[in-house]
């Protein structure tokens, strides 16, 4: 069975923040999961062949061309905060202050 500490342990690795009154649903939640899985590989498949794709294989090869639906400007209409016809975006790294 999974631990209500396991479970936190878990959170913690993954930057989650749960509510005090969702762990207990997490902790019931993955130990159906992991008693599924355990049923699941008790399954004899002695002789059935390995699924690797669950899609159609086939490849349709098309010439690979540009087509232009919208102008720049009409592009950076939906766009919040532009510069120099540039998408501005925020800074998502931090530079350390000795660098």
């Amino acid at each position: 069975m999974i631990s209500k500490e396991e479970i936190l342990h878990v959170a913690t690795l993954a930057n989650l923040k749960f509510q005090p009154d969702e762990v207990d649903s997490f902790v019931d939640q993955l130990d159906k999961i992991v008693n599924m899985e355990s049923k699941l590989s008790s399954v004899d498949t002695t002789g059935i062949e390995p699924t690797y794709n669950m899609g159609d294989t086939s490849t349709v090869f098309r010439e690979d061309k540009g087509i232009h639906t919208q102008t720049r400007e009409q592009m950076l209409e939906n766009v919040p905060e532009t510069d120099n016809n540039l998408i501005k975006v925020p800074t998502i790294v931090d530079k350390e202050d000795d660098e």
